[in-house]
C-alpha cells in the first residue's frame, strides 16, 4: 500500500507540474461495463432496466439483498449509477445497506456526487447514506471527490448534510486542498473553494510536504482563489 500511494503521489506530482496530462479516468469510478450487465441475474438486470415491478417482485424472495456482482458492487450501487430512484427506494425499503462500499470503496453518495447528479445523491442522504463516510481508495469523502472536480452544488449539499470539511485522505489532502491542486482554476472550481471557506474549512491545514492552500493558489496563479483565501486569514 505505501509504495502505492508513493506512485500516486508521484504521479501528480508530475500532473501539476505539467510534465504530463491527467486523465479523468485516473480518478474515476467504475461503472458496470457492457459485458457485466450482459451477465447480470434478474435482480441486477430489473435495475439497470428500470423495471420496477419486476423489480418489486424479486425482493419478495430475495434472500440476499447486498449480494455482490464482480466489482463489489450491489444492486444499490448499480441503482446509484443508473440513476434510478425508483430502485434505490424499493432497495433500502427491503433491507439494503445504503452504506455498503463496491469495490474501490464507493458508497451510494459518493457515486452520486462524482457523476455530478444532484437529484440522486440528495435521495441517497435521505435514505440514510452519510455524508461522513470514508470512500474510495484514497480514503477520501464524497466532499473531496466532489471539490476535486468542482462540483458546486453538490459540495454544497454535502457540506449541508454535515461532511467533514477538514477530512484529510490518504494523499494527505482535504477538500479545500483538491479544489486547488486537482482543479483548473475556473469558475466551478473556485466557487467551490468559496463554499468550502465560508462553511468554515481550515485555510491553513497544509498539505503532506507542508504547503497550505494559499500556497498551493500562488504556486498555480489562481489569482481569485488567492484573493479569496487571502481574505479568510489563510497564509
Amino acid at each position: 500500500m505505501r509504495n502505492t500511494l508513493a506512485g500516486i503521489r508521484g504521479f501528480i506530482v508530475l500532473v501539476l507540474a505539467g510534465s504530463i496530462a491527467c486523465p479523468q479516468a485516473v480518478f474515476a469510478q467504475t461503472p458496470p461495463s457492457a459485458d457485466e450487465i450482459a451477465h447480470y441475474d434478474e435482480l441486477f438486470s430489473a435495475v439497470v432496466e428500470s423495471n420496477g415491478a419486476r423489480l418489486k417482485q424479486l425482493l419478495r424472495s430475495e434472500s440476499n439483498i447486498d449480494r455482490r456482482d464482480g466489482h463489489g458492487r450491489s444492486a444499490l450501487h448499480v441503482a446509484a449509477y443508473f440513476g434510478n430512484h425508483d430502485a434505490l427506494r424499493k432497495l433500502v425499503t427491503a433491507g439494503a445497506d445504503a452504506n455498503a462500499l463496491e469495490s474501490d470503496y464507493y458508497d451510494i453518495v459518493t457515486i452520486a456526487a462524482v457523476a455530478n447528479d444532484l437529484e440522486t445523491m440528495k435521495l441517497a442522504l435521505s435514505l440514510g447514506c452519510r455524508a461522513d463516510n470514508v470512500t474510495s481508495r484514497y480514503q477520501g469523502t464524497a466532499l473531496i471527490a466532489a471539490a476535486h472536480l468542482g462540483h458546486v452544488e453538490v459540495v454544497k449539499t454535502l457540506i449541508r448534510a454535515g461532511a467533514p470539511l477538514d477530512h484529510v485522505n490518504n494523499l494527505d489532502w482535504t477538500a479545500l486542498i483538491e479544489s486547488i491542486v486537482l482543479g483548473d482554476g475556473g469558475p466551478d472550481h473556485t466557487a467551490t473553494l468559496r463554499a468550502l471557506v465560508d462553511a468554515g474549512a481550515n485555510v491553513n491545514l497544509a498539505d503532506g510536504r507542508g504547503y497550505t492552500p494559499l500556497q498551493l493558489a500562488r504556486g498555480h496563479n489562481y489569482n481569485k482563489m488567492v484573493n479569496i483565501l487571502t481574505a479568510a486569514g489563510a497564509r
